[in-house]
């Protein structure tokens, strides 16, 4: 059996990018398309690394009122008399771990650790992710503007920096899709209407990659302490965001990762896929590696043409290879069948 694809999602519990890189290659071979460096240090707590960086500007001062109920971080605030000139970020750091891990991931290609025509893979989180949660709600809307320039600017730092055949940017959605599910109270609107607000970021972002750069959306429910911040009742919010980033991005949008929870194999769980509208040349991909058996779409919707049952997302557990690598080999043989089928 010939597993087809894998897909990543960002971070690896391996001690260095360089293991990332020689065991994803090793194990998954010709199955990988792009491979992310595992995000080590910091970035493992996905955007908690950028609070230090938040506090030590002169324009926040901490609100010592009202912790955040998740993380415990001090919300931030517009220090005062500032004036809207002075908001400005300086890089934030994400480009030059890009840049770092590139020059390890061409020695690794260049060792044969990875397939020849893999690409690396950048996973950014969005600007009003980072905003939004730490900033207090008086102020995040006029702090996210100056942050999501920054964010662009490493965008663009990255896309000099590698080239655009062997790049992949994915942008890590979970706090706008959290607010688009509209269940979890602990998160807040600031918008009075939100599906246009969420889109019209997501045009912006999409917008600064360049089109010969892949461009790739996660689409998240959130993990704390390994777990979602809420269970999705179903795909149907999940299809509701993907279709509404097809109206949206003006550009090719090469794959959209979709979160299956672990105990959801039920046919219920993936109706929704029948009303998916993504490009045809637009992959989708489901699921965790941590779902044992390969029955996902058995019965249930007709997926797109490039759907792919198989991801990963364990930053928060051991990464076991070998169980990673048996899950692709249960899900090969019917991730062909499936296309058999589909097959007129």
């Amino acid at each position: 059996m010939v597993p087809t694809k894998v897909h990543l999602v960002g971070s690896v519990a391996l001690d260095s990018v360089e293991e990332v890189f020689r065991t994803a290659g090793t194990l998954l071979g010709r199955r990988l398309l792009r491979v992310p460096d595992g995000e080590p240090g910091g970035r493992r707590l996905w955007i908690s690394w950028q609070y230090p960086l938040l506090r030590s500007l002169p324009f926040l001062k901490a609100d010592s009122s009202q912790p955040n109920q998740t993380s415990g971080f001090l919300p931030l605030q517009l220090a005062d008399g500032t004036s809207p000139s002075e908001i400005r970020f300086p890089e934030l750091g994400y480009a030059r771990e890009a840049r770092a891990s590139y020059q390890d991931f061409l020695a690794a290609r260049g060792r044969g650790d990875l397939p020849q025509d893999v690409r690396f893979q950048v996973s950014l989180p969005t600007p009003f992710a980072v905003i939004n949660p730490f900033c207090t709600p008086k102020d995040a809307l006029a702090i996210e503007p100056a942050y999501e320039n920054a964010m662009l600017r490493e965008v663009a730092s990255i896309c000099r920096a590698i080239p655009d055949a062997d790049l992949c940017i994915q942008w890590d959605v979970c706090i706008e899709l959290i607010l688009w599910d509209g269940r979890w109270p602990y998160m807040r609107n600031p918008f009075e209407d939100l599906h246009a607000e969420i889109m019209a970021r997501m045009k912006r972002i999409a917008q600064a990659v360049p089109e010969g750069v892949e461009l790739g959306f996660h689409l998240c429910y959130g993990d704390w302490e390994a777990k979602h911040f809420i269970e999705p009742v179903d795909a149907g919010k999940l299809v509701e965001f993907a279709n509404a980033l097809r109206g949206a991005v003006s550009r090719s949008i090469t794959y959209v990762h979709m979160p299956v929870p672990i105990d959801r194999s039920d046919d219920a769980y993936f109706e929704p896929l029948r009303n998916l509208q993504l490009p045809s040349k637009t992959e989708l991909f489901l699921g965790r590696f941590t779902v044992t058996e390969p029955k996902l779409l058995r019965n249930a919707s007709r997926p797109q043409p490039n759907t792919h049952l198989i991801s990963a997302s364990p930053p928060n557990a051991e990464w076991r290879a070998a169980e990673l690598l048996r899950w692709c080999e249960l899900c090969s043989e019917f991730t062909r069948k499936q296309r058999q089928s589909r097959s007129p």
